[in-house]
C-alpha cells in the first residue's frame, strides 16, 4: 500500500489538522508515514496545504509532486493542485466553495458540499472532517470506525467539546460516494 495525498485550502479550514490526523491514523495502523505542512504568509485566510504519504514500505521522500489524491477546499487550491494529480487519481473537492468543474477527465472526482453540510450540522469549521470522511470511504486507508475512535487522540483537549460534531461530520462525509 502506498498513498500520497495533498490537502489544500485557505488558513482556518483545517487542512493542516486533516493531514496531521491522517498521518496519525496511518501510524496507528503500523504504516510508514510522512507529514509535510505548508503555510502561506498569513495564518488565517492565507493558503495552507499539507502532503501526507502513508506506505507499507519505507518512504524515500516526504515530497509528492504528483499525488494519487487531492482534497481541495477552495478554488485557488483546485487551480493549483488539479494539474498535479496522477492520471486515474482521486480529486475530492468542496463543492460549496468551488464554482467550477475540474478541467481533467482522467480523474475520479467526488464533489462534496463540505461547507454546506458542516453549516447544517451547526459549525462551518467541521467542513474538513466532512471532506476527510468522504476520503476515508473512497480510499479505505483506515476504517471509519478507527477514525472515529481516535479523533480524541489528536483533537486538542480544549476542543474536546467538539468531538461529537466532528464525528458526525466524518459520518456525513462518509455517506458521499
Amino acid at each position: 500500500m502506498h498513498e500520497e495525498i495533498i490537502m489544500a485550502g485557505f488558513g482556518g479550514q483545517g487542512v493542516i489538522f486533516m493531514g496531521k490526523f491522517l498521518a496519525y491514523l496511518g501510524m496507528r495502523k503500523g504504516n510508514q508515514v510522512t507529514y509535510l505542512p505548508s503555510y502561506g504568509a498569513e495564518v488565517r485566510g492565507g493558503t495552507a496545504n499539507c502532503t501526507v504519504i502513508i506506505s507499507s514500505e519505507e518512504i524515500a521522500s516526504p515530497l509528492s509532486s504528483c499525488p494519487y489524491t487531492a482534497i481541495v477546499m477552495n478554488k485557488p487550491s483546485l487551480d493549483k493542485f488539479e494539474p498535479r494529480i496522477k492520471k486515474d487519481g482521486l480529486l475530492i473537492l468542496n463543492s460549496s466553495l468551488i464554482n467550477r468543474d475540474p478541467d481533467r477527465d482522467d480523474l475520479k472526482i467526488i464533489k462534496v458540499p463540505a461547507t454546506e453540510i458542516a453549516m447544517n450540522l451547526g459549525n462551518s469549521r467541521v467542513a474538513n472532517m466532512v471532506a476527510l470522511g468522504a476520503y476515508i470511504i473512497q480510499k479505505k486507508v483506515v476504517p471509519l470506525k478507527t477514525v472515529l475512535d481516535h479523533l480524541q487522540d489528536v483533537l486538542p483537549k480544549r476542543a474536546h467539546h467538539l468531538l461529537e460534531i466532528n464525528k458526525e461530520a466524518l459520518r456525513e462525509g462518509a455517506k458521499i460516494k
